[in-house]
């Protein structure tokens, strides 16, 4: 039997997880060891739970503690995990935002790998330069899973796949994708000594297009993909052994980085397999 705790108390500090935590104080750098994040939906939970993440509350509707995939989860776990719950408006008031399927989860987060654990038996790799926005994020971690990417190397820059959109939008799998973050410095430098062939996203005259037949044979591709707006650094372009582009007709000059990913996933991983 799970130990559910009605909300009555909005300031209760058990709720400052899910109402007043910005995503620093989550993220907790000062203390990893008690660092946090939110799953949100049945489904996420589940894979982050699969992946062996460790909840530490739940706060989720009436209705979903008994039936359905929410219970479903609860059993999954110590039943002396708290589950605080409310009525859908309420929770909503609560955290300032609706709650996909009802039901959130505070997780310990989990250590993150090394490059080289992350790159270890790798053949396709995605590595994203200061990507900032969580849904794009989401979105990229998603078609990587779908399109043959084996991991995800980030700058720290960036948004974190852990941040609740970008697991939500990734439909949750940031827990199923290897991924951690680089060093500062040339990392493209550290993916030449993996073995990996580096390519960049980028428009420029001396780009090869996406089906060039030198990156289908690569025996290990990195692909690397900018920030919204800007693309990439002009150095990482430059420290990048090809620059690579997706052919594009209307006079259409570039792709939302998410819909790139997707193109360049489905050309360089998947179709490679």
């Amino acid at each position: 039997m799970s130990h559910v705790i009605e909300i009555t108390d909005f300031l209760a500090p058990e709720l400052d997880v899910y109402a007043r935590a910005t995503e620093n104080q989550l993220v907790n750098r000062a203390d990893p060891s008690n660092a946090l994040f939110i799953a949100e939906s049945p489904l996420v939970i589940g894979r982050a739970l699969d992946a062996g993440c460790v909840p530490v509350s739940f706060l989720m509707e009436p209705q979903h503690i008994t039936t359905g995939k929410g219970a479903e989860i609860l059993t999954r776990c110590d039943p002396d995990i708290p589950v605080y719950t409310a009525p859908l408006d309420v929770l909503t008031q609560l955290t300032g935002f609706h709650l996909t399927r009802g039901m959130l989860c505070a997780m310990r987060r989990p250590p993150l790998p090394t490059v080289d654990e992350v790159c270890a038996g790798a053949r396709r790799i995605a590595v994203l330069e200061n990507v900032m926005n969580p849904t794009n994020l989401g979105a990229i971690f998603r078609c990587a899973a779908a399109l043959g990417m084996d991991a995800v190397l980030l700058t720290s820059a960036g948004s974190d796949p852990l941040y609740r959109r970008a697991s939500r939008v990734s439909m949750g799998n940031v827990f199923l994708v290897p991924w951690t973050y680089l060093p500062e410095g040339d990392w493209t430098a550290l993916l030449r000594q993996q073995g990996f062939t580096t390519v960049a996203m980028a428009l420029r005259e001396d780009s090869l297009r996406l089906d060039d037949p030198r990156l289908l044979a690569a025996e290990k591709l990195a692909v690397v993909l900018g920030t919204e707006g800007d693309g990439l650094a002009d150095g990482t372009i430059a420290q990048c052994d090809h620059t690579v582009m997706i052919p594009m007709t209307h006079g259409v000059d570039s792709l939302n980085v998410a819909a790139a990913a997707a193109v360049a996933f489905y050309q360089l991983g998947l179709m490679c397999q």
